[in-house]
């Protein structure tokens, strides 16, 4: 029913440390978005 091949996984190791990268490189271009937007529209 179910078996665990380790050549799969090593196969998709590459493929998920890309997506995660992306991930989180977006997720940081976000925090940097809002940041400057709240530095600039900020009240005095």
């Amino acid at each position: 029913m179910f078996s665990f091949r380790l050549d799969y996984l090593l196969e998709a190791l590459p493929v998920m440390g890309w997506g995660m990268l992306g991930v989180f490189l977006v997720t940081g271009i976000l925090i940097a978005a809002v940041a400057l937007l709240n530095k600039g529209t900020s009240e005095p």
